[in-house]
């Protein structure tokens, strides 16, 4: 389907197509390794790897680890001695997930930018001055317009969360693009993209929220734009209120 391969082009421009050369993966093992660094990992090593002192996991250097397999057996097994636990993984998983550590040094993958945030303050800021949940749901708040966020920090990392705060055109998911359609009639039609395939395109209509399949034969055009429905918040939050929104979004792990 089509959206997959957005996705896959999407996470080929986050951590570089020199992760994917270098280690022989697809970007579907390394975002499943981003998967399972950020559900599992990122309680303590943070989700840029480097909360633990002296531990950066996206320098590419280890101290008990000379390659690959030596990482794996830490991922497997843990390190005796250590607060560093052994993990209930597959080897096919402890694999992605080291090869996910691996595109970070490789990609040089981007960094949070502002200053340590508060998550309950964020929390304020997203219920009220913000006006996200006209768009987003949490939990059980919220709208449907655009992508759910109740376990969005356990699927993104904050500095992609900034990003998409401060710089939303900079890269759009699959999950918030837009479509722009004209029926035969001429009836504009405008909405988020849930599907597409040879002959329909399927929509969450921007008027009525509701999930719309429309063929494209009945359609005079369409387009899907290349820009985020997303507004830009840097200058409508300060730095620190952009931290704190980041830090809020980072505690939501768990879906409802």
């Amino acid at each position: 389907m089509q959206w997959k391969s957005l996705l896959a082009a999407a996470l080929l421009s986050a951590i570089g197509l020199a992760a994917q050369e270098v280690h022989g993966v697809t970007p579907a093992d390394l975002e499943r390794g981003l998967q399972l660094f950020l559900n599992n990992c990122a309680g303590c090593h943070g989700p840029d790897g480097d909360l633990v002192p002296d531990v950066n996991l996206a320098s590419g250097k280890f101290r008990r680890a000379q390659g690959d397999n030596d990482l794996r057996g830490i991922v497997l097994r843990g390190i005796p001695g250590t607060a560093m636990p052994p993990g209930n993984y597959t080897p096919e998983q402890a694999g992605v997930l080291v090869a996910y550590l691996r595109s970070l040094a490789s990609s040089g993958a981007p960094k949070r930018t502002g200053p340590p945030g508060d998550a309950s303050l964020g929390k304020a800021i997203v219920e009220t001055k913000g006006q996200c949940l006209q768009c987003h749901r949490i939990g059980r708040a919220g709208s449907i317009a655009g992508p759910d966020l109740t376990g969005i920090g356990g699927m993104r990392r904050g500095a992609d969360l900034e990003q998409s705060l401060i710089n939303p055109d900079a890269e759009i998911r699959p999950d918030n693009l837009t479509v722009v359609a004209v029926a035969k009639d001429g009836k504009k039609i405008t909405g988020r993209l849930m599907n597409m395939d040879t002959y329909t395109l399927q929509i969450l209509d921007g008027s009525s929220l509701k999930l719309r399949t429309l063929k494209k034969d009945d359609l005079r055009e369409y387009e899907v734009l290349k820009k985020s429905p997303m507004p830009n918040f840097r200058d409508k939050l300060s730095e620190q209120e952009i931290s704190d929104v980041v830090s809020y979004l980072v505690s939501l792990k768990e879906r409802i």
